[in-house]
């Protein structure tokens, strides 16, 4: 199970990035997907996450509104649309499984992931 996150960038407040998550190695159809963050200096945060199907999504408080995470299974590829970044947004973003976790459920932030993403870096400055 292998996963690559890209679409990264510099970006200034207010702006968009869409994140990717490629999957090879495993059909990503089988498997629910988190994005997680790490700001510089703090702890790892779960940001945003979807299941198999797609139909069921949750995010952290602070992305609601602002985040779109989809994904096309046909292209083995989850998304992250991030729109009116802010600066506090900066962080190194990864992608997250595991065959055995359930997301979004209660305290998904909180679960085991066994695979990650190597991660993307997201800045926001102007």
């Amino acid at each position: 199970v292998q996963l690559q996150a890209s679409g990264g960038g510099l970006v200034q407040p207010g702006g968009s990035l869409r994140l990717s998550c490629a999957a090879s190695g495993f059909t990503l159809d089988d498997y629910d997907i988190a994005w997680f963050r790490q700001a510089p200096g703090k702890e790892r945060e779960g940001v945003s996450c979807i299941n198999r199907s797609g139909g069921g999504t949750d995010y952290v408080d602070s992305a609601r509104g602002r985040f779109t995470i989809s994904r096309d299974n046909a292209k083995n590829t989850v998304f992250l649309q991030m729109n009116s970044l802010k600066p506090e947004d900066t962080a190194v973003y990864f992608c997250a499984t595991d065959r055995w976790t359930q997301c979004p459920s209660e305290n998904w932030q909180y679960r085991y992931f066994a695979s990650w993403g190597q991660g993307t870096l997201v800045t926001v400055s102007s």
